[in-house]
């Protein structure tokens, strides 16, 4: 895959009332480039028929589809690949499970673990928390409002595609796509948006702005 501009993590809870599939259906009527299934509170068995469902809305419209920590729930719903964290298997172990076409996404805040990441074969890294954020409950106090100057560094030191997340907004993406992030990745600027076909075009008019295009 080659966008990255607007990536949409899923949280129903987020979402206004909302549910996730309408959310996601509005976000691909607005452009977005990448969805991934994260719903922490729900069980493996909702997340699985969840899944599906995105599986078949996001193939229509030619959308990579992204699960959040699980490879066996990225592979049960024939996701284009898995987003991994500090505590979920590590990447060599997520490809021998999926595969060398698998989309592999990694999560860092530190250059250290950028580079090590993309030894290790990561496809994209998720680079965060950019801006303080509330809707990431598991993430360490040094690992809170990094800023776009880590972006940078991180976008400096490795060969594959960054995208920002954490707290990131259609009013303060501009800078994260100006240090070097490949696109952004948001949960309530498009969950929380009373228009989310509109927020998802907003952010991706902003990261293309940003990017000169």
């Amino acid at each position: 895959m080659s966008d990255w501009d607007v990536y949409l993590v899923t949280e129903e809870r987020l979402s206004a009332g909302r549910a996730t599939t309408d959310i996601v259906e509005a976000a691909v009527a607005g452009g977005v480039d990448v969805v991934q299934l994260r719903e922490k509170g729900r069980s493996a068995r909702e997340r699985y028929r969840l899944g599906r469902e995105l599986r078949a809305l996001t193939r229509k419209a030619d959308v990579t589809l992204i699960v959040n920590d699980r490879v066996d729930l990225a592979r049960a719903v024939d996701a284009d690949g898995v987003h991994l964290g500090d505590d979920d298997l590590p990447v060599e172990v997520a490809r021998e499970q999926l595969g060398p076409d698998a989309v592999i996404g990694r999560s860092v805040s530190f250059v250290d673990d950028a580079r090590e990441a993309e030894r290790a074969g990561a496809d994209y890294l998720g680079v965060g928390a950019v801006y303080e954020t509330g809707s990431k409950d598991d993430i360490d106090d040094d690992e809170h409002g990094i800023g776009p100057e880590r972006v940078a560094e991180i976008a400096d030191a490795v060969d594959i595609p960054v995208v920002g997340i954490g707290g990131v907004t259609a009013d303060n993406a501009g800078p994260v796509v100006e240090a070097g992030a490949d696109g952004v990745a948001v949960i309530t600027a498009i969950t929380r948006a009373a228009d989310p076909e509109a927020a998802t075009r907003e952010l991706g008019e902003v990261v293309s702005r940003a990017r000169g295009d």
